[in-house]
């Protein structure tokens, strides 16, 4: 880890130079040594080969805010509601048609109290708000739906075709991990684990990115070493026939 952080940072100062050189033949002021690094800095390896930071590849919205802790007090929010969930259902065994049966009683035992109450005391009683759901955000989400549903089946399709075998082998092998996973735990414990990875792991590689894409930088060329001698010996003396395509 120490050799590659080596490398890269005199790769980078290499680069540094090349490029000053190339500045009129006179010292680089602040300004032009910021772009420079900049330029350089944008050279590193990136996880999934992303040129954008973090915050814009989660969206770049309230969620990435979120999971990137920007409002500590918002993501701590979220997580307490999530852990209460999870305690409620898991820990306790609350079943959920129990607890939205007391949620119920509760907000119709306080509403009657209320209005009566006011009535008793020659008060008007409070008005009830209408609540109803927009037509256009019910359209909207099943649009988004609908294109996230289709992308899904084209995924699944072509990593069934067998063009790419790569992919095919990744999928079968995140697919058999996910079902190991699922039979040791149930639902939600699964769900609420992996709520608990998504504000955690996100702001940690924010954080320390520049180490992790160094690590996953090795990692990745020696799974591409291995994967290469694997479809050497293998992959490639599979027979392959044309599959034709299909309309679903």
């Amino acid at each position: 880890m120490g050799e590659h952080d080596k490398e890269s940072s005199s790769a980078g100062e290499r680069e540094f130079e090349k490029i000053a050189e190339k500045l009129h033949g006179h010292d680089p002021s602040d300004d032009e040594k910021t772009e420079v690094l900049a330029a350089v800095k944008n050279k590193i390896w990136r996880f999934f080969g992303r040129e954008t930071p973090v915050h814009s590849v989660l969206g770049g919205g309230k969620v990435a805010d979120i999971v990137l802790w920007k409002n500590k007090k918002v993501t701590s929010g979220v997580l307490g509601v999530a852990t209460a969930i999870w305690v409620l259902f898991e820990l306790l065994e609350y079943h959920l048609l129990t607890l939205v049966s007391h949620l119920l009683i509760f907000i119709l035992g306080s509403l009657f109290i209320w209005i009566n109450f006011s009535t008793f005391i020659n008060k008007s009683p409070p008005r009830i708000p209408e609540i109803h759901i927009p037509e256009d955000l019910t359209v909207d989400i099943a649009r988004s739906l609908r294109v996230e549903i289709n992308h899904a089946f084209s995924v699944l399709r072509d990593t069934a075709s067998g063009k790419d075998i790569k992919k095919f082998l990744a999928a079968m092998a995140g697919l058999w991990v996910l079902s190991i996973i699922g039979s040791c735990f149930n639902f939600l414990t699964l769900f609420y684990f992996a709520f608990v990875l998504l504000l955690t792991v996100p702001i940690v590689y924010n954080k320390y990115e520049d180490k992790i894409d160094a690590f996953g930088e090795k990692a990745t060329a020696e799974i591409k070493k291995q994967y290469a001698v694997f479809d050497e010996k293998v992959l490639s003396k599979i027979p392959k026939g044309p599959l034709k395509a299909k309309k679903f």
